[in-house]
């Protein structure tokens, strides 16, 4: 299981790597090769307004990368996952959940689309605070109408009917001071035998979900500190904190890739910022800034992690149940138990499963 397991996870980073590396190559070609100003000039022949440019600009450029990268999404989302024995979804169902989420995307990414491009036309200077405070307030919205107009397009939640996981988890909640307004289990199991849980939404969408494969293959006393964990990561407000620094990285990001941006425009032949056929200039920085605080993102997902864990440990005294909950998700999800320091260090939100289980140990 373990060289399976380091397989299997080698494997994953090794796509997620050539996709990265496809959509800045992408970005590259059409930049350098004068194809996208080509494409920014043709959707001006279709229509006079700037928006509705940028619309097709967008929607023709998004699909030929989507297009280029379906091989990878197939193999990594679909054929690996089955090669594994992670998954049982047939294809069709496999093809209808990606579109469902490509049209999702749509929906939240056009209305910023078309709000970037007005701060950048109408704040050329500082357009980065207005979209960067735009997609601060997005995100909390996001995360209180997640849990009852997103989520439910791809799973169904049923209210759970395990008597005793439902007197432990209320009990739990008691004891945390936290108080929900429902528990939940979803139809994981449609898609994969991977476990999961959540603590999801704030205000009167806040709400227990389990995954049915975590019903089916963990004890009540397995499941209670697996969701101790989550109610952790809620009773030390990980959610506001992760937004407050995901929206500092945001504004520092936008801003210091608005200055390289405005740099490096004239070395391609762009006069104007606000030029469609510029603007994968702009993702491409966007996308090398990423890349560069991804170690950094995870490294604090990672300290908030085991600050859950702690917690998880300390309100449920349960060591034994908690190692076994950690030996049957790090089974179930195929996990590498013990990565290379470097790769655990620049890839992994969570810390390895031997750190976790040595960690609840010492608690």
């Amino acid at each position: 299981m373990t060289t399976q397991a380091k397989q299997y996870n080698r494997i994953k980073i090794v796509l997620s790597i050539l996709h990265f590396l496809l959509g800045l190559a992408f970005l590259g070609v059409i930049l350098f090769a004068g194809w996208s100003a080509s494409l920014a000039d043709w959707a001006a022949e279709w229509t006079a307004n700037r928006y509705l440019q940028l619309l097709i600009f967008a929607l023709i450029l998004g699909a030929v990368g989507t297009i280029l990268s379906l091989p990878l999404s197939y193999y990594s989302g679909y054929t690996l996952e089955h090669k594994f024995n992670l998954s049982h979804q047939s294809f069709g169902r496999w093809l209808v959940e990606e579109l469902k989420g490509l049209a999702v995307s749509l929906v939240l990414a056009i209305p910023v689309l078309l709000g970037f491009y007005f701060f950048l036309v109408t704040f050329p200077n500082y357009w980065w605070l207005p979209l960067g405070i735009l997609l601060a307030f997005l995100s909390i919205i996001l995360a209180r109408l997640a849990p009852i107009l997103i989520l439910p397009l791809f799973y169904k939640f049923i209210p759970i009917d395990h008597n005793d996981v439902k007197e432990n988890l209320l009990d739990l909640c008691k004891r945390g001071g936290v108080p929900v307004l429902g528990i939940f289990s979803f139809n994981l199991s449609k898609n994969t035998r991977k476990a999961n849980a959540g603590f999801t939404g704030w205000g009167r969408s806040r709400r227990i979900i389990l995954g049915d494969t975590l019903l089916k293959n963990f004890s009540p006393d397995e499941i209670t500190p697996v969701f101790a964990h989550e109610l952790g990561h809620f009773k030390q407000g990980h959610l506001w904190k992760g937004m407050a620094a995901g929206t500092l990285s945001i504004l520092f990001g936008l801003w210091l890739t608005s200055l390289l941006y405005r740099l490096t425009l004239p070395g391609l032949g762009f006069e104007n910022q606000a030029d469609i056929g510029a603007l994968p200039l702009l993702a491409l920085w966007l996308a090398l800034f990423g890349l560069v605080t991804l170690p950094l993102n995870n490294g604090l997902s990672r300290r908030w992690e085991r600050a859950a864990d702690r917690y998880a440990v300390k309100l449920t005294e349960q060591k034994d149940s908690f190692l076994s909950s950690l030996e049957k998700l790090a089974d179930l999800n195929l996990a590498d138990r013990d990565p290379h320091p470097v790769v655990e260090f620049l890839f992994y939100g969570h810390p390895s499963i031997k750190k976790r289980m040595e960690m609840v140990k010492g608690v």
